[in-house]
């Protein structure tokens, strides 16, 4: 199913009427070349253009359309007309000069093996192999790079715009290669007989995998095997399919792509079978860009209203997928395909519970990226636990409550620094409402203060405020409030601190003015009107409860329509 959409978004790419969207044709694919060697029709090197931009170690490539790589594995494989420099140039830039030769020799062979006859590129190049000025390529100020880190390297001939491996005849060469192979199986995506592929290429740009790239298809040990069947046969996927699918991921991953997001450790990508509004909406509400994400969430709230969007039709397939590393293969961790319009209302239905009061100054909606990081130690993305943004992704997309350790978490953090913020809020309300509604047994959580919500453990959390409120207004400028003491206890063991915290409390009404202290004392008569007793202990989901109470009250004294927090 995955391999198959894979298959289908390469093919829509393909047909792209931009050439500038369309993806490689089979044989070829896009590959980031830090250095090419400019020289004449003899072979003798002109100079080495250093393609890289940016600043540092931050340097990228410019990328090219080359003949696709071969699988690399631990034995000698070359590529056509470029590779690193070792390959390339013969240099031992590892200290295993024996390999290196090996290496070279391979990489002329492979050119010396093409069907081409008398074309000046690739003569230049063999010439240049078989007689390179090394003193000339020593004196290049690009040298010390090359030397230091291996790098991509190929050919332009001096003249051309293209590449040596752009030149016609080999790309005619390269084209017609994928036709020369017999058949040996039926392909599992096209379901035609096929020349089965047996090593996959590499996978690159998922976050935490290794850097050489790894597999979602592979089969590496005798235990994987069936039926006496090794490697690529176990999966039977022909070469077309293969380099399509392959080709598509890689594309969908690279580090421009707006069609990929990075979700704690799972790097997400996302596509539809056809060109459509909802591929741009869906990454700009998730990632953490609030100007451009509100405006997509206004469009996206807009489409699901009205059932159709700028550019699709609404019940266009739409296809999620999130990748983790896993050593040298790549995990799923999560697959969804739905309609465009019902993934839409997922997303805002996601967006809807996770909507809580805020400060004027604190973003309109939270990204993924910033609710997570809200309720992560130190507010750091290194701290998020590993799996929790996969899940609360799967959660979002396959409309399903959200994990337990999301309310865990924020509780814990809420507890930890004694204040429950707009993010930790907003992870409590969200979590809360989705058990609520699916269990029926409590009315859902508003975003703002609901002061006839009955819920004790809410209740508790807005008496809390309301004490600490009465504080500081009798005692201003404290370094340190009942918050700072009382919190964990209050929203663990209300009962071991809220009699204590009341007696208090009539010594704090003593420093207000009369008019201010009846009005809060008849608050808290109607917070207290609920409450049948103190509870000796609370559970985790009261504890989200008397934190997400105690935010509301404390939002709603500094929200302009109510400065005392009543109705």
């Amino acid at each position: 199913m995955i391999l198959k959409a894979l298959n289908d978004y390469y093919r829509r790419k393909q047909a792209d009427p931009d050439p500038r969207n369309r993806l490689p044709a089979f044989g070829l694919e896009e590959k980031e070349i830090p250095f090419v060697l400019e020289i004449d029709a003899e072979g003798r090197l002109i100079n080495i253009t250093d393609t890289r931009s940016g600043d540092g170690k931050k340097k990228i490539g410019q990328r090219f359309l080359v003949p696709q790589g071969v699988k690399k594995t631990s034995g000698v494989a070359a590529n056509l007309l470029w590779d690193t420099a070792e390959y390339v140039l013969g240099v031992d830039t590892r200290d295993k000069p024996e390999r290196v030769v090996e290496q070279h020799a391979a990489f002329r062979a492979r050119i010396a093996g093409l069907p081409v006859d008398n074309d000046a590129g690739i003569q230049a190049v063999l010439a240049f192999i078989d007689s390179p000025d090394r003193a000339r390529l020593e004196a290049q100020s690009a040298w010390p790079d090359i030397l230091a880190s291996n790098p991509i390297i190929t050919f332009r001939l001096r003249g051309d715009l293209d590449l040596v491996c752009q030149r016609p005849a080999v790309v005619a060469a390269v084209l017609s290669n994928g036709g020369c192979e017999t058949t040996d199986g039926i392909c599992l995506v096209s379901g035609a007989a096929s020349a089965i592929e047996r090593l996959h290429p590499a996978i690159k740009g998922v976050w935490g995998a290794q850097t050489s790239g790894a597999n979602i298809v592979s089969f590496n040990l005798d235990a994987f095997n069936s039926y006496g069947k090794n490697q690529g046969a176990n999966a039977p996927l022909g070469k077309p399919a293969v380099f399509a699918y392959t080709t598509a991921l890689n594309h969908l991953l690279a580090r421009d792509s707006r069609q990929r997001m990075q979700v704690g450790d799972t790097s997400t990508v996302f596509w539809a079978e056809e060109a459509h509004e909802l591929e741009d909406l869906f990454g700009e509400v998730m990632r953490d860009n609030p100007d451009r994400g509100t405006d997509a969430l206004k469009a996206l709230y807009a489409a699901v209203q009205s059932g159709k969007f700028a550019r699709g039709d609404a019940d266009t397939r739409f296809h999620v997928l999130g990748l983790a590393p896993n050593a040298a293969r790549i995990a799923i961790r999560f697959w969804e395909t739905a309609t465009a319009l019902e993934l839409a209302e997922r997303i805002r239905r996601h967006f809807d519970d996770i909507r809580v009061v805020h400060a004027d100054y604190e973003p309109e909606h939270l990204s993924l990226f910033r609710l997570l990081t809200g309720i992560a130690l130190l507010n750091k993305a290194d701290n998020i636990p590993p799996n929790l943004g996969g899940e609360v992704m799967r959660a979002i997309l396959e409309d399903l409550p959200y994990p337990a350790p999301l309310l865990n978490l924020a509780v814990q953090r809420c507890r930890a620094e004694q204040k429950p913020t707009y993010a930790r809020a907003a992870a409590i309300k969200a979590y809360l409402n989705r058990i609520n509604r699916r269990n029926k047994t409590e009315r859902e959580f508003l975003p703002m203060l609901d002061p006839t919500n009955p819920n004790p453990a809410y209740r508790l959390g807005r008496l809390f405020a309301v004490l600490e409120k009465i504080q500081e207004e009798a005692s201003p400028g404290l370094n340190a409030t009942i918050r700072d003491r009382y919190y964990g206890a209050a929203s663990s063991t209300p009962v071991s601190v809220f009699t204590t915290l009341l007696r208090l409390k009539n010594h704090h009404l003593g420093k207000l003015n009369k008019g201010r202290a009846v009005q809060m004392e008849k608050l808290i008569g109607e917070i207290m009107d609920g409450l049948a007793d103190f509870p000796r202990q609370l559970p985790l989901p009261d504890q989200g409860r008397f934190a997400l109470g105690y935010y509301h009250q404390r939002q709603a004294f500094f929200s302009r329509e109510d400065k005392s927090g009543a109705d």
